[in-house]
């Protein structure tokens, strides 16, 4: 059997759907009925999105967003360990708290360069078009049975925890996705083409320096925009990457890729509307200003955004 993403969508639904579960059966939660709700949307989207017709996984998001717009998620009120027990816990267990953390990168770079020698019966055991992503998610499962026998713990408790952590994440837990398909419609909807048309007409693109410029900080704006790299990258690159970097001057799309999601990177580190990465943080560590993370992180993206630039100028082209 070839281990693919479906896998690791229903083991993402079915965690979701616990974590559905115990909030609905939470009676100290505020909003348990609506937050119970959502979750339970999310985890049926995971396990069941591919069996339904489109319109009705459409009409779930909507649901959620509305579910978030009349402020029907909240977290819940759970009891954490003690300062005591976590500092206990802490000197026993020393360095080795840092091993299942830094498994998971480790045993993904092993499964993504060893993919294609793992074959079993004729059939690869991993699915060699999302190998990255298969191995991530096998690499986080042995993270889990890690930390478990590390800390004596059962995988209940596990639960227990990602129950905790989305909590403090709440809503934006689910932007990354959404911010991600948002780009694939504004790409079937002509949105890369309509910048390709407003780029061509008021820049001067004959100048090589002019038009990786544009894609090079076009792909943070746009991702200061949407909030996610992922919903930039095809905008920028069908309107301007391809048929002008690729296309008029020649260049390896291959680099234009990897420094054009980079420079979208930059714009993640710019916006609130990625909430998750600059938001959440200064709420989690309750700062009293929200924007706080933002400030700091504006002088290194503005650095690394010009680097992008001279690196896409030199390694595109040769």
């Amino acid at each position: 059997m070839t281990l693919s993403l479906d896998l690791l969508f229903v083991l993402a639904g079915l965690l979701l759907g616990a974590i559905a579960v115990m909030t609905l059966l939470d009676r100290s939660h505020p909003k348990r009925w609506t937050t119970g709700f959502f979750w339970g949307l999310y985890a049926a989207m995971f396990l069941a999105g591919h069996l339904v017709p489109p319109e009705w996984v459409g009409a779930g998001v909507l649901l959620m967003a509305l579910l978030v717009g009349l402020r029907g998620v909240g977290p819940g009120r759970l009891s954490l360990p003690s300062a005591e027990a976590c500092a206990t816990s802490a000197r026993r267990l020393g360095h080795l708290l840092f091993v299942p953390a830094l498994a998971i990168p480790l045993l993904t770079m092993v499964g993504t360069l060893s993919a294609k020698h793992l074959v079993v019966g004729g059939l690869p055991l991993i699915d060699p078009k999302n190998a990255t992503l298969v191995s991530l998610g096998l690499a986080c499962i042995v993270a889990l049975g890690l930390a478990c026998w590390l800390t004596r713990e059962t995988p209940v408790q596990g639960v227990r925890e990602a129950r905790r952590l989305i909590d403090a994440l709440g809503w934006a837990l689910v932007l990354p996705q959404m911010l991600g398909m948002l780009g694939l419609v504004f790409s079937d909807a002509g949105v890369g083409k309509a910048v390709a048309h407003v780029a061509t007409s008021t820049i001067n693109m004959d100048l090589r320096f002019v038009a990786v410029t544009v894609y090079v900080v076009g792909m943070a704006l746009f991702t200061v925009i949407m909030g996610n790299g992922f919903a930039a990258f095809p905008v920028m690159t069908g309107g301007v990457g391809v048929p002008v970097l690729v296309g008029v001057y020649h260049g390896d799309p291959a680099v234009m890729a990897a420094i054009g999601m980079l420079s979208g990177y930059c714009g993640t580190l710019m916006t609130p509307m990625a909430a998750n990465f600059n938001i959440v943080p200064a709420a989690l560590l309750e700062l009293p200003d929200k924007n706080a993370v933002i400030r700091a992180q504006v002088p290194t993206a503005l650095l690394l955004l010009a680097v992008n630039v001279v690196l896409l100028n030199l390694l595109m082209f040769r």
